[in-house]
């Protein structure tokens, strides 16, 4: 009925729903298409009918007389200036039998009832998993519930008796201590460790259960379509033993220069106290230069992904997106890299008897190893080529002489 220029209140009759219901349905699903037209490119410049620059690019492949027929000279001509369809302020807010659609080259704004259907289904999805409790909020239950319970007190007795400051109940706190979201464990509650677990799958505490709305590897593909010389970072957590210390490491596909960080536990909280560091280190020019696009996967350390991609006065410094479940191989150069570390640091190794400063010298060692890749040269010459030698200085990274690498567990040895 959209595409028929039917008006909302029409559409609400033929639907049994109010008109403010459709216009919601619409405004919250829209997709944004930049497309051109039939022997037009797309072009969003409000120039674009009278400009008669040519060959800004300069580049000896453009066969197009004049830049406007050009999808690239937004980005190459300073007098760009964007327009935007005035239609698209009023309903039914999108393209939908829109007359002019067939001529029209600027971005488009579509409702598409498929697509529509499943980011409700996933936001629906997302609704029920996870444990919706911010890391604040967990320090604040672990400061008031994990004293008393190592003094032998029951949860029922303390919820009981501290329902105001608490208010939480029973159930939630049990699940709370059996994610290990508390310092205290299940072994400080007497009664729990003599009865059987039940069955139930394995859960994994998320931050923010909706992370990947608009974040998915779809999206990625999209962002690196619309950017596509935006040098991409590829970030990932190698373990050491189990409840031990983990390492994060953060790749630059570009230079295969890789830093990693030690971290005294698997969460969230952690990786935003590194990129916290990393910003105020480098600055914000340099932080947006090397980290514009940052590709991951979905493990629960990498579910707050507001607090990473802005900063603490709510500017944006980056941007996250997830693989797909199970496809590693979407972020294949940050895995295989880790075959250099594990060199250094094998399967089942701990990393807890180590420093930041054992890190920095096995990923001094590791970066200064020639690539075949790269001509044979050291992912750290091609990074200081392409960033300089102070963002180097900056991370702690220092050239390794040719011969004095070492990829062996015994760099580290204590």
């Amino acid at each position: 009925m959209i595409k028929d220029s039917c008006s909302f209140k029409a559409i609400g009759r033929e639907l049994n729903k109010d008109c403010t219901t459709i216009s919601k349905e619409v405004r919250n699903h829209l997709i944004f298409k930049k497309t051109g037209s039939y022997g037009r490119s797309f072009n969003h410049c409000i120039h674009r009918f009278l400009c008669t620059k040519s060959y800004i690019c300069d580049s000896p492949l453009c066969r197009n007389r004049y830049c406007r027929f050009c999808s690239q000279c937004s980005t190459l001509c300073g007098e760009f200036k964007i327009e935007a369809c005035v239609l698209l302020t009023k309903p039914p807010y999108v393209c939908n039998g829109c007359s002019q659609l067939r001529s029209c080259t600027l971005q488009k704004t579509f409702y598409v009832a498929a697509d529509a259907q499943k980011e409700y289904e996933l936001i629906r999805s997302e609704s029920r998993s996870g444990i919706t409790i911010d890391e604040d909020e967990i320090l604040r239950l672990d400061g008031i519930i994990s004293p008393l319970i190592r003094n032998g007190q029951s949860i029922h007795h303390i919820c009981s008796n501290n329902r105001d400051v608490i208010m939480c109940s029973d159930k939630t706190l049990y699940n709370y201590v059996d994610y290990n979201l508390f310092s205290a464990r299940n072994l400080d509650l007497p009664r729990k460790v003599r009865y059987h677990p039940r069955k139930k799958s394995a859960g994994h505490f998320k931050v923010d259960r909706s992370c990947r709305i608009g974040r998915t590897y779809k999206d990625f593909l999209l962002f690196m379509k619309e950017h596509p010389d935006t040098p991409i970072v590829e970030m990932d957590s190698v373990e050491g033993v189990k409840g031990g210390n983990v390492l994060l490491t953060l790749h630059f596909t570009d230079s295969q220069f890789m830093l990693a960080f030690i971290r005294d536990a698997n969460t969230s909280l952690s990786v935003i106290d590194i990129f916290e560091r990393l910003y105020e280190e480098l600055r914000l020019d340099s932080f947006l230069e090397l980290f514009p696009v940052i590709l991951t996967d979905n493990g629960s350390e990498f579910s707050n992904p507001s607090a990473l991609e802005f900063d603490k006065k709510g500017n944006r410094r980056t941007s996250i997106f997830y693989c797909d479940p199970s496809a590693p191989y979407q972020k294949g150069a940050v895995e295989n890299n880790h075959e250099l570390i594990r060199r250094i640091a094998p399967k089942g190794h701990s990393f807890n008897p180590y420093s930041q400063e054992d890190m920095n010298l096995m990923m001094n060692h590791i970066n200064s190893y020639g690539r075949r890749k790269l001509n044979d040269r050291s992912p750290h010459a091609v990074f200081s080529f392409l960033h300089g030698t102070d963002t180097l200085l900056k991370l702690n990274a220092k050239c390794i002489p040719k011969n004095a690498i070492i990829l062996h567990p015994k760099l580290l040895k204590k």
